[in-house]
């Protein structure tokens, strides 16, 4: 399990590397875009390093602001506190704040940027459906997140897709009115578009399949983590073999939280299991498997 653990931790250094070279070469293209002046690649930066850190302050309250969570109190739920406070106590963790979504479906998400002050929310039907053993490993899942400080890279990436995107948008409506400014100019253009075109195109694309690559790692290094934190990973193994029976869809469905969640939110269509943030349960089940026979 520990060299799991390890393998997970360093494939995340390098793929968070090379998403902040990218960022830098976005900047520079964007830079050159508009010029080559130095000023503007600065102030590229900087744009996107106050978006990074607004997103990454404001996060933890809008994902338990969208999906309507309210939070609890050991006397509304003890079974649920007794619980998350035991797993705490193992990993050495301040006790969560605990909040409830009411929704059917099973799922549950931690949020918070470090250990102190952390929240863990959980979905009424994961609840209903789980047995102790099972809620002990999908909660030592989630606080491995929050050992793990993936809240803060999981934001951090979520933002600079964001920022990457915006920055392709303005890229393609610029070139869009340079190609109409230099016709009306006679200027042969065509290449120069269709280069601009491409890059809007490509650069989000890029982004988005660097943040899934990161936020798929943490999954699997969570996964490890509660499997070496309840040294039971068929309590685990027990809760994921459900919800890839009963589906994890909550009603509520926002794309923006989606990476945070336990399993995937979202309806499950072709396209959005392409660009989902979580690997599939079968590939997270036969890892734990795996680790059983390793331990």
């Amino acid at each position: 399990m520990y060299s799991d653990i390890s393998a997970n931790k360093r494939r995340t250094v390098i793929i968070m590397a090379a998403f902040i070279l990218f960022v830098a070469l976005i900047a520079w293209v964007f830079n050159r875009f508009l010029g080559g002046q130095p000023v503007v690649f600065y102030g590229v930066l900087v744009g996107i390093f106050v978006y990074v850190t607004i997103t990454y302050f404001a996060g933890s309250r809008m994902a338990l602001a969208v999906n309507g969570a309210r939070e609890i109190q050991k006397q509304d739920n003890p079974r649920l506190w007794q619980i998350i406070e035991n797993l705490s106590i193992t990993d050495g963790l301040p006790m969560p704040r605990v909040f409830i979504i009411d929704d059917p479906a099973p799922n549950a998400f931690a949020t918070g940027r470090k250990p102190t002050g952390a929240i863990v929310c959980t979905t009424s039907g994961l609840l209903d459906m789980m047995d102790d053993d099972e809620l002990q490993g999908v909660f030592a899942h989630e606080l491995g997140h929050i050992k793990n400080y993936d809240i803060r890279v999981s934001m951090v990436a979520f933002a600079l897709t964001a920022a990457i995107s915006l920055i392709a948008d303005v890229i393609l409506q610029m070139t869009w009115f340079r190609g109409f400014r230099n016709e009306r100019e006679g200027q042969n253009n065509q290449l120069f578009l269709l280069l601009g075109i491409v890059a809007a195109i490509l650069a989000p694309l890029v982004a988005t399949m660097i943040q899934l690559a990161v936020s798929r790692q943490r999954e699997y290094l969570a996964d490890a983590t509660s499997a070496l934190t309840t040294r039971y990973p068929e309590g685990l193994i027990s809760a994921l073999e459900k919800i890839g029976r009963t589906g994890s869809t909550l009603k509520r469905q926002n794309t923006a939280t989606a990476h945070l969640f336990f399993a995937n939110p979202l309806r499950a269509h072709s396209l959005t299991n392409l660009f989902s943030t979580h690997p599939p349960i079968d590939k997270r089940i036969a890892r734990l498997r795996s680790m059983e026979t390793h331990a």
